[in-house]
């Protein structure tokens, strides 16, 4: 009976930290990462600890190792959207580079037009 008490504060604890954690700014992919990956590994662990006496402490473990994996992920994710938006800001710099050397271009054909 203690043992559910206690596993209840916990989870209720960590739902309470969870929805402290969202209320300010929006959570990078980083973040989803760790978060998702660890309330996976803790409902993973929850239900793998049931099945041998020890729902929270299955549920301790899982989440850390998921939070872990999920890091992993989300920070991949994290960097390879990071080099995306570098390679998109390169382009549009390009872009607008070429479009000044066509207006450049257009106004040299109508000056030796005129002349």
């Amino acid at each position: 009976m203690r043992v559910k008490s206690l596993a209840t504060c916990t989870f209720a604890l960590a739902a309470c930290l969870l929805m402290a954690a969202c209320s300010g700014e929006p959570l990078s992919t980083r973040e989803e990462g760790t978060l998702g990956g660890a309330a996976i590994g803790a409902g993973t662990g929850a239900i793998i600890g049931a099945a041998v006496g020890s729902p929270g402490a299955g549920a301790a473990i899982g989440g850390a190792i998921g939070g872990v994996g999920g890091y992993a992920v989300g920070n991949s994710m994290q960097n390879t959207q990071n080099q995306n938006a570098q390679t998109q800001a390169q382009i549009n710099e390009q872009q607008q580079q070429i479009e000044q050397q066509r207006q450049q271009i257009e106004q040299l054909k109508s000056q030796q037009e005129t002349e």
